[in-house]
């Protein structure tokens, strides 16, 4: 059973998501540790609720970058965890955390990168983004964290209409509704082993009912 640390900093929808499928045990998983920078986020109190450890750092606690990264990393070692779920965390992810979990990293984009991904486009500025270009289709895409924003290689992406009447509202609760379907479908994959590389890309292997 793999061990997971999810990462948040607002709500935690994904988080939640996530978390329901491995209580009902559709995902071979427990989640091990919750982080954030944000002490009062609704994802910490839904963890808190849940009896699920928690840990918050950010400046106030540990003004010292470098501290921030060294507790960051004594947490996450010390959870012996074995995956690390982005899940709205608006903070970059430490280098010596990128380069000791490589490819245990995966973070969730209301986009279609590597379209209106990078630094700035986060939240409801992707949709709004993605309105003003007059693109007849977004989505949602789950893939594994390198040192830059929003890159990385691709895991899976599910598309949604973006409709003539829709607003950057409307276009965002489609791609939520993505997001919840395709981020608990990758973490299962992870989980059980069935995300295969081939030519440095990622890519998931059907599982094989019994």
């Amino acid at each position: 059973m793999k061990k997971i640390a999810i990462f948040a900093s607002g709500g935690g929808s994904n988080f939640k998501a996530i978390y329901e499928k491995i209580i009902s045990w559709d995902i071979p998983a427990e989640i091990c540790l919750v982080i954030s920078n944000n002490p009062s986020c609704g994802a910490i109190d839904f963890a808190e609720q849940n009896s699920l450890p928690t840990f918050i750092v950010n400046k106030t606690r540990y003004p010292d970058s470098h501290s921030r990264d060294t507790i960051l990393m004594q947490n996450l070692l010390k959870a012996d965890i074995d995956l690390i779920c982005l899940a709205g965390y608006m903070k970059m992810i430490p280098k010596n955390i990128v380069t000791h979990f490589e490819n245990r990293v995966l973070n969730i984009h209301p986009a279609l990168l590597p379209d209106f991904g990078g630094k700035g486009f986060y939240g409801m500025k992707v949709h709004e983004a993605v309105i003003q270009s007059n693109a007849d289709e977004s989505g949602a895409t789950v893939h594994f964290v390198d040192a830059k924003y929003d890159h990385g290689p691709i895991v899976a992406q599910e598309k949604v209409n973006v409709s003539a009447d829709d607003t950057a509202d409307s276009l965002a609760q489609k791609v939520l509704a993505a997001e919840h379907r395709i981020y608990p479908k990758v973490v299962k994959a992870y989980c059980e082993d069935r995300i295969v590389w081939k030519n440095n890309q990622p890519r998931i292997e059907v599982a094989i009912e019994n």
